[in-house]
């Protein structure tokens, strides 16, 4: 009977973290989809907020992408309005920020609200591969960010494994790079386009480049698995 009572505070707490974690998951997505929020993710409500914020708009852009990517809202619209409000290049640096700020706000909150009941709930198989990701964090956040696996689920997910923050912080900022650049480039220009009325540049240098890029992204995590497959039979072989 003292042993059961020494392991409730143990096991109280990390419930009810974890409860919490799943209340604050269904809260936001349920804020997104259900609420007058939606409404006010486009291209013309922002811009008119961020017109007002001047000097400081791409602070505050970065800011909104953050708390958006919290709040589960999909990273591809958040790019394509932060490429279609500050061009490709600026829109990239802000994209990139605020995708960094925002990855790195869901993996502490999902450490800091899941990680303790996950590492209670996991078995020896498991733990086998918690274990394995610590010690390989760098290269799995990577290799995961370049096949493109669904952003902000692996934000909070990668919270609840044994992964450094560190690890997990330049695996995703170098992993998010080319595909960030890749759609904000190809949007930004397409707007920029769209918004001087000179439909002639769709047929120049910068236009064609902006869409082979964006075409070859799609190929990366195809290259991606063909390099990590040869490394892993060279990795094979040289063993005896």
């Amino acid at each position: 009977m003292p042993q059961d009572t020494e392991k409730m505070p143990k096991r109280n707490p990390a419930k009810l973290k974890a409860a919490v974690l799943v209340l604050f998951i269904l809260a936001a997505i349920a804020l997104v989809r259900f609420s007058p929020l939606k409404d006010h993710l486009t291209v013309e409500s922002l811009g008119l907020l961020l017109d007002r914020a001047g000097f400081w708009a791409p602070l505050v852009f970065v800011f909104i992408y953050a708390a958006g990517v919290c709040l589960f809202i999909p990273g591809t619209l958040l790019t394509a309005i932060g490429a279609a409000l500050f061009g490709p290049y600026l829109g990239f640096v802000c994209v990139w920020l605020g995708a960094m700020l925002g990855a790195s706000g869901a993996f502490l909150i999902g450490r800091g609200l899941g990680r303790q009941f996950a590492a209670s709930i996991i078995g020896d198989r498991l733990k086998r591969y918690d274990e394995s990701i610590a010690s390989n964090g760098f290269a799995t956040v990577l290799y995961l960010r370049l096949v493109y696996f669904p952003f902000t689920p692996m934000n909070f997910g990668m919270g609840l494994t044994r992964v450094r923050f560190w690890d997990y912080f330049w695996g995703t900022g170098i992993g998010i790079l080319v595909g960030t650049f890749v759609f904000t480039f190809f949007i930004g220009t397409l707007k920029e386009i769209w918004a001087t009325g000179q439909w002639e540049r769709l047929l120049s240098f910068r236009a064609g480049f902006a869409l082979a890029v964006f075409i070859a992204s799609f190929f990366i995590p195809g290259l991606v698995e063909k390099v990590k497959k040869q490394f892993n039979r060279e990795d094979f072989s040289s063993n005896p």
